[in-house]
């Protein structure tokens, strides 16, 4: 440790290790693999995690790999998370490290966010003797379809030992690198599924009377759904409902035997959550009893909304102001999108950054085939989480 100083140490061995982690983020970002198919991803992991003396468990949640950090002196335990999964997209990036997989891409930064994670795992296991407690790094499949988290907690990742506090980030395309945003509370959305059979009776389309017509029934609840939001939930509390797949019918003079729905719904409050299921069930049950149908509901609680601890948020914020200055950290607005960290602060405090990693001259945003984020965030999210850890465990 740099003179007994672990702020120091935390600097000096991330400046070290910053061109190491960018060649590997490289490397992944080659090699793009989708939920719960990581098996290469999980295999660098571990092996790094093997390389610095970090004893490791593999396998967890299928493809998850943990590994665990003892302190100098007795204390909480602290859960570190980064995502692994790619998505399928095709690259056109055209970097010289683009994907070698055609139709898969790390269009959402996970790479980075591993490789980030493998840093402050060197960072800490050099200064451990500072440290009262120990970290556990959880190495995560499959957050693109929110199993990942769920499978991992299920497979023991978050026993033995128990955890007493969460961190999480998510590199942040709207912000330059050497920014860091926060949003107290909750921070991003619950995400819930939900899959709509209508059944009628088929017939032809020029006699409607000898037909049960499963695309009218569809129809009509689709036009009654968004009554949900605008009329029955709190115009404060935040909620989105989106049909996003509507299949029926196989020509145009047939009345079809069925038609399918599947959607998506965001709320920020169990209210809001409760009211919205409830009331998508006695909308479906009114068109049965108007227009003759029947419906099958499928509807499945996916993850709950990811909300920020202040306990943990201010303790953590400390850190980060105390890498990038006061006025690069700055509170943000929530999003509806859904995030399955949100799985581990439902069952211990936990906080979340958004750490920039917008490039000069570009307008990146997640998800998209020309996605390139300026690799400057990598040591910015290692000194972060490393000096959070710092904080946290005192």
């Amino acid at each position: 440790m740099t003179a007994n100083d672990p702020d120091a140490a935390i600097r000096d061995e991330t400046a070290r290790l910053e061109a190491q982690l960018i060649a590997l983020r490289r490397e992944l970002h080659k090699r793009p693999e989708l939920a719960f198919e990581e098996h290469e991803t999980a295999a660098v992991v571990a092996a790094e995690l093997a390389r610095l003396g970090i004893p490791a468990r593999t396998g967890v949640g299928r493809t998850g790999v943990v590994g665990l950090i003892e302190g100098g002196r007795p204390g909480p335990t602290l859960l570190i998370r980064a995502d692994m999964d790619a998505l399928p997209i095709h690259e056109r990036t055209g970097l010289p490290f683009a994907s070698e997989r055609d139709g898969l891409m790390h269009a959402c930064g996970h790479d980075i966010h591993t490789v980030t994670l493998l840093g402050a795992a060197a960072v800490l296991r050099s200064i451990a003797p500072a440290l009262a407690g120990r970290i556990k790094l959880i190495f995560q499949p499959a957050e693109e379809i929110l199993e990942g988290a769920p499978a991992m907690i299920a497979d023991g990742a978050m026993d033995d030992p128990g955890v007493d506090m969460c961190l999480g980030f998510h590199n942040w395309p709207w912000g330059k690198v050497g920014q860091i945003q926060y949003v107290r509370g909750a921070c991003q959305a619950a995400s819930d599924a939900f899959d709509i059979v209508f059944h009628g009776r088929s017939g032809h389309a020029a006699h409607p009377q000898a037909a049960i017509d499963p695309i009218a029934g569809a129809a009509l609840f689709i036009g009654q759904l968004q009554t949900l939001v605008s009329r029955e939930i709190n115009p404060l509390s935040p909620a989105v409902v989106t049909v996003g797949q509507i299949s029926g019918g196989t020509v145009r003079n047939i009345i079809p035997d069925q038609v399918t729905l599947k959607g998506t719904v965001r709320t920020m409050d169990t209210a809001a959550r409760d009211a919205v299921e409830a009331g998508m069930r006695r909308l479906l049950a009114g068109v049965e009893a108007g227009l003759r149908l029947r419906s099958e509901l499928d509807y499945a609680r996916k993850v709950p909304p990811l909300v920020n601890d202040d306990r943990v948020l201010d303790r953590v914020l400390t850190a980060a102001r105390a890498v990038v200055g006061e006025a690069a950290v700055t509170s943000g607005t929530p999003s509806m999108g859904s995030e399955d960290f949100a799985c581990f602060t439902e069952r211990a405090p936990g906080a979340h950054l958004r750490i920039g990693s917008g490039a000069p001259g570009r307008a990146d945003v997640l998800h998209n085939s020309d996605y390139q984020p300026d690799e400057g965030c990598i040591a910015v999210g290692v000194r972060t989480l490393s000096r959070a850890a710092l904080e946290l465990l005192q």
